[in-house]
This record gives C-alpha cells, sequence and structure tokens, in this order.
C-alpha cells in the first residue's frame, strides 16, 4: 500500500494540474481565480449572476476536462484487463472491433439517419454499434468452443475489419456534406462533453474498474498461464468471458462520447506496470491515473497545436502511441540480444 501511495500521490497532483490548464485555456484565457469562481457559482457553492465567461468554464470546459480525465482513466483499465486476459502486449480496444463497431453506430446516424432521437441519437448509436461489435466477437468464440487469446483475438480483428469496410461504404455513400464531422468524430474529440452525458462515461469506468478490482487475484493468476490458473481454482474461460464483455461494454460508452481515440489502451498498460509492477491490486489503479492524465494532456495539445483551430485529440494520442510503440519494439529487440 505504501508504494500504491507514493505513486497515486504525485500522480494525482500532475492530474490535477493538467485539469486546472484544460479549464484555463482556450482561445481566451481565463484567469485561474476567474475559473474557480465559475465552478463554484456552477455548483451553488456560491450564489451570484453567472457570466459568459463563467459559462464558458462551467458548461463548456470542465466538463471537457473532466470527460477527458474519466475516459483516459477507463480506456487505460480496459487496456490492462485485455493485455492480461489475451496475453498479449500490443492488445487493446480497437484490436477486437470494439470501436470499430461504435464507429460504425455513430456513422449510420451523421450519413444516414440524421439526430432522430435529438442530442442523443449519436451516443445511442455507437453504443449500440460497440455493443454488435462485442457480442458478434463473443459468438465467435462461443461457436468455436474455446476461449484461448488467440482465437479471440483473430476473432476481434475479423470483426474489426468488418466494420471498418461498413463505415467507409456509409462514408463513400452518404451524405458528403456530413463528411467533415465523421472524419473528425473518428479520429476523437471532446466535442460532445456535456454534463447531461457525464453521469454516462462516469458509470463506463466504475462498472470496469470496480469489475477488475473485484477479479484483481484471479487476474494475477492468469499471469502464470491458463494451467496454473485452473489448478488455483480460478474460473479460467468464465473469467475471460466476463472481462472481455465488462470492456467492450465501457469501450462503447467512451466511444459513444468521445469518438475513436487511439493507442490509450496500448500505452497506459505499459507505463503503469513499469510504475507499480504487474500485479492488479496496484496496476490498475495506477493505469487509471496514467490513462488521465495522459489523455488530458493530449486534449491541451490538441488545443495548442494548431491554435485557434482545434485538431481531433485522436491524432495527438496516435502519434505519440506510434512513438511508443517504436521505443517498445527497439527496447524488445535489446532484451533478446
Amino acid at each position: 500500500m505504501g508504494r500504491l501511495s507514493l505513486t497515486l500521490i504525485p500522480g494525482a497532483a500532475v492530474l490535477a494540474a493538467f485539469l486546472l490548464v484544460s479549464t484555463i485555456y482556450g482561445t481566451t484565457p481565463i484567469p485561474a481565480a476567474e475559473a474557480l469562481r465559475a465552478v463554484l457559482l456552477g455548483t451553488g457553492i456560491t450564489d451570484g449572476e453567472m457570466s459568459p465567461l463563467h459559462r464558458i468554464v462551467f458548461d463548456l470546459r470542465l466538463p471537457r476536462a473532466l470527460f477527458a480525465a474519466v475516459i483516459g482513466a477507463g480506456l487505460g483499465i480496459v487496456g490492462v484487463v485485455l493485455q492480461t486476459t489475451t496475453r498479449n502486449d500490443l492488445a487493446d480496444p480497437f484490436l477486437f472491433g470494439l470501436s470499430s463497431g461504435a464507429a460504425a453506430g455513430a456513422v449510420f446516424v451523421i450519413t444516414v439517419t440524421g439526430d432522430v432521437l435529438g442530442f442523443w441519437t449519436l451516443p445511442l448509436a455507437a453504443f449500440c454499434g460497440g455493443l454488435v461489435a462485442s457480442g458478434i466477437v463473443l459468438g465467435l468464440v462461443h461457436a468455436l468452443r474455446t476461449s484461448a487469446p488467440e482465437k479471440l483475438i483473430l476473432s476481434g480483428l475479423a470483426v474489426s475489419f468488418l466494420f471498418a469496410a461498413i463505415t467507409n461504404y456509409l462514408i463513400f455513400a452518404g451524405d458528403s456534406r456530413a463528411a467533415h464531422s465523421v472524419i473528425f468524430w473518428m479520429l476523437g474529440g471532446l466535442g460532445l462533453a456535456r454534463w447531461e452525458t457525464f453521469p454516462l462515461v462516469c458509470a463506463g469506468l466504475l462498472l470496469v474498474l470496480t469489475y477488475a478490482l473485484y477479479h484483481s487475484r484471479w487476474l494475477d493468476a492468469l499471469l502464470t498461464g491458463d494451467l496454473t490458473a485452473s489448478t488455483l481454482g480460478v474460473p479460467v474461460q468464465r473469467l475471460r468471458f466476463g472481462m472481455f464483455f465488462v470492456a467492450a461494454l465501457a469501450t462503447a460508452v467512451f466511444v459513444s462520447v468521445a469518438g475513436v481515440i487511439g493507442f490509450v489502451g496500448l500505452m497506459v498498460p505499459h507505463i503503469a506496470r513499469g510504475i507499480a509492477g504487474p500485479l492488479h491490486g496496484n496496476l490498475l489503479p495506477t493505469a487509471a491515473i496514467v490513462g488521465a492524465t495522459l489523455l488530458t494532456g493530449s486534449d491541451i495539445l490538441s488545443r495548442l497545436l494548431l491554435a485557434p483551430q482545434e485538431l481531433p485529440v485522436g491524432i495527438v494520442t496516435t502519434s505519440i502511441g506510434s512513438l511508443f510503440v517504436f521505443a517498445l519494439l527497439f527496447r524488445t529487440a535489446r532484451t533478446r540480444q
């Protein structure tokens, strides 16, 4: 516990600093004192009239910063769960078609149906697409009568390619005027961050974190291999299916409001293991802090690099992720020599 505290306390401090920067920075810089007053007014702690400047902070910037932290934490935990259950260091939500399914659902709404249900149409369609993709993967694995990691990965890749093809068809055949919205959404963004959907992303984070922590000892046993874990009383197949389903559900929630944000689920587990070690009691909270900090920092960069224009945050995370994979490959090659 001492080691965990030494990790989480400075990590939480860095995350808090990033959240502050994310809240006060924008097209119009806002002093920290005014940002704090906006929060106090918006939450009702202080009485008074909110100015347009305060509205910018409380209704736009603060939920965006919190969305980045919660979704980053959730994607980091999902990455840990998937890498452990599949014993694949390159596993992340995109490898299993989860994000591709959610993207297809969102693109279908943007190019074909429009906002038939109002504000909730896009998140609901993306959520349903993610669930359909995960259902197909689990159905394939069940039909093969095995939960072997390699079969799960191959099934996920097949589903990912299928939904990517569907998405590309919808973009080509749909309304060309919606192409910009589609591209921005597929590259990830936090423009849909609203207080109305904040409980949804918190529920996704709470679900995957609670489920993984509750089964952390089983996940530790799974690191030794399926056979050893089985002899220790771990129901390996049930654990793998359960973890994948919960990871799919959480990913569908995150993608439904933020689009496809790549490489966070791949990078965070490696960074967190270097800090906290492989045991999941320490690893999962550390991954949550690292993921939240990474995505919040990436969102700040997405607003800085082409200011006042905004980059999709997925471009930033993908760029960082590609460099991270190169470093990982070179480190692996040196280790084997």
